[in-house]
Parts: structure tokens; C-alpha cells; sequence
């Protein structure tokens, strides 16, 4: 079965989608909240939540953030992303009730540290890897990190549990996942696998369910759900859920 988590992305207060995850090519959706209630409504039982602000350096939408994990988070698992590099903003995250939070930049520039919170927080972390071709991007995908395989393999000497891996090229560019990528991670790691980035056709999330026994267990939807290419529901009987 593949768990599905449709994305609230959220920046200057508002819900929006990037193309290619670059600042400054925002779709505006409207209220963060009523985004998350619509996809609450439609049977998700995971919601992506990122603060792109605090992704790209440019403040924080901590208040909005909060707002939506108390109001919503008794009823539907939250994860939450973007900006988290710290204690303080770890922590910040998981006292807002998040069931499981997203480093990025932070497993890059910070192995330690992020260690030290896999070794602490098990599987209420996942890394995000971020990838172009077998190059990771960080901080807000502006700046080249490294070698995929050279990442996780020092990540799961640590213990990761988790991988959210998106293709940046494909994010909300309606062109399809990168399956060929996510079996490459997915083959050459114990991890769970969260796949995000390109998924366009009910047909995208059944390729994805065929990873499943690879690990590949749960999908992040953002652009095909927002654009209209097809419905929760859909998205959710075509997955067996």
C-alpha cells in the first residue's frame, strides 16, 4: 500500500506551488488551512507541510504552521519541512505536534548534529534528499551538496529511517517521477522511501506502487493536486487505499 501526503507548501502566509522549487515562481492557492482541511476532508491521512520561507532564509511561517497542526494534528499525521537546521527549530517543530519532521539542508551541511537527532528521535525524522541527476541541492535547492550515494551511505550508517527524495528538475513540472531514481535509492538502502516531485497521472502513483516492496512506501502530492489533474480520491482508490 502507498501512503499518500498531499503538500500544503506555505509562503508569505499563504498556500502555494514552485516549478522547479525556485523562488519567485509561486502559484498562490489561497489559505494554508483551508488547503489542509480540503485534503483532511478527502481522506488524507498524512499531510506535507512546509515552510518555504524558512527553506529559502526569508522568515518563517511558524504561527501559520502551528495554527494548522493544532487545529488538524488529532486527526490527521503531519510532516513537517522546510528550514529545519537546528535544536531550536526541531524542536519547535515537533512541539507544534508534527508526527515526523523533514532536514534537509541540515543532513548536509550538518552531519553531525543530524546524527545525533536520528540517534534521538528515530523514525520522527526523515532526511529529505533533493537530488539533480546524483547531485544533492540544498538551502531551498540554491547551492550544489554533494554526492547522493555518498550522503546515504553515511546516513544510514546513523540509523535514517526515512528518505524523502525528490527530483528538483521535475518538481511541479507535471512531467512524471523519476522512477529509474527512486529504485536507484530504494535498492541501495534499507530506509523507507517517500517519493515527491513530478507526479502527474494516477498512472505516476501506480509506478511508484510497484516500488513498494522495495521500500518505496508513500508519495508526496502537491502540483497534480492543486492543478486539478485528479482528486484525492482518485488518487487514493487508484493506490488501493
Amino acid at each position: 500500500m502507498l501512503t499518500l501526503l498531499p503538500a500544503v507548501d506555505v509562503r508569505d502566509g499563504k498556500a502555494v506551488r514552485l516549478r522547479q522549487g525556485e523562488s519567485g515562481s509561486e502559484t498562490d492557492y489561497g489559505s494554508p488551512l483551508e488547503a489542509a482541511r480540503t485534503w483532511l476532508r478527502s481522506g488524507a491521512e498524512w499531510i506535507h507541510l512546509v515552510d518555504l520561507d524558512a527553506a529559502f532564509g526569508t522568515g518563517d511561517n511558524r504561527a501559520e504552521l502551528r495554527s494548522i497542526v493544532s487545529e488538524l494534528g488529532d486527526r490527521v499525521h503531519i510532516e513537517m519541512s522546510g528550514g529545519v537546521r537546528d535544536d531550536d527549530s526541531l524542536q519547535a517543530a515537533l512541539d507544534a505536534g508534527a508526527s515526523r519532521v523533514n532536514i534537509g539542508t541540515a543532513a548536509l551541511e550538518n552531519p553531525e548534529w543530524t546524527a545525533k537527532v536520528i540517534g534521538r528521535y528515530g523514525d520522527r525524522v526523515a532526511i529529505g534528499l533533493d537530488v539533480r541527476g546524483h547531485t544533492l541541492a540544498a538551502r531551498g535547492w540554491t547551492r550544489e551538496g554533494g554526492d547522493l550515494f555518498e550522503t546515504m551511505k553515511a546516513l544510514d550508517d546513523v540509523g535514517c529511517s526515512r528518505y524523502v527524495v525528490t527530483d528538483v528538475t521535475r518538481d511541479g513540472m507535471m512531467q512524471g517521477p523519476n522512477i529509474d531514481l527512486l529504485r536507484e535509492v530504494a535498492e541501495r538502502s534499507e530506509a523507507k522511501i517517500t517519493a515527491s516531485g513530478g507526479i502527474s497521472t494516477l498512472d505516476d502513483l501506480r509506478a511508484i506502487a510497484e516500488l513498494n516492496d522495495l521500500g518505496v512506501d508513500s508519495a508526496i502530492l502537491g502540483k497534480s493536486l492543486y492543478a486539478g489533474a485528479f482528486t484525492l480520491e482518485q488518487a487514493l482508490e487508484a493506490v488501493g487505499v
